[in-house]
Parts: C-alpha cells; structure tokens; sequence
C-alpha cells in the first residue's frame, strides 16, 4: 500500500520563531527540536493518532495540489 506524506504551507501564517535554516542551529536546539517531535509523536501515540515514521525514499514521487480545477503536479 502506497504512503504519502502530507505537508500544508499556511500562505500569511506569521513569521517563524526561529527563521534559521537547521543547518546551522545550535546543538542545544537541535537536541531541543528532536525533543519536541519526540514528546509530539507520544501525544499522537496516547490519542490513536500517530499511525507511523519513516524516512522518505529517493525514489518516491512529489505530488503538488493547486487548488480546484487544477490538476495535480508530479515530479
């Protein structure tokens, strides 16, 4: 069975927080980013949400949804 992963961009949302690419954060906020995604991912687990983790795949496909009336894009 195929998995997609889905990511929303929030066109106008406020600016980040933190609007450093992670490439060059600190160790310290790494380690605290890591800390939250793991503390987030217990949540989903706690509440039946969290259905699986992954690492993407190189050969997998990006699949871009513009909107009604306009088709999907692939790459």
């Amino acid at each position: 069975m195929a998995k997609y992963l889905f990511l929303k961009h929030y066109r106008g949302a406020p600016a980040a927080v933190n609007d450093v690419p992670m490439d060059q954060w600190t160790e310290e906020e790494v380690s605290t980013h890591i800390k939250y995604m793991q503390d987030f991912a217990k949540k989903l687990e706690g509440t039946g949400e969290f259905v699986g983790e992954a690492a993407l795949a190189q050969e997998g496909a990006w699949v871009r949804y513009d909107g009604e009336g306009k088709p999907p894009v692939t790459d």
